[in-house]
């Protein structure tokens, strides 16, 4: 984890878990379901699937918002 991703991780989405699901991704961003699962699937946002779900950790989020 970079610097700037661990200094805003203690700040930043503090009511969400460390691993959310691509719906949490959705209210986390204010985006739509099409637009978080695109991110997601194109490895913009890094994830985990497992099964039929991804795993999206909030460090990854944190990445993305700080970095794009």
């Amino acid at each position: 984890m970079s610097n700037s991703v661990r200094e805003n991780y203690t700040v930043m989405f503090t009511d969400y878990p460390d691993v959310v699901t691509v719906g949490q991704l959705q209210t986390m961003l204010g985006i739509g379901i099409t637009l978080a699962y695109r991110l997601v699937k194109n490895n913009v946002i890094k994830s985990i699937r497992i099964g039929r779900e991804y795993k999206i950790p909030k460090a990854n989020i944190i990445h993305y918002l700080i970095n794009d």
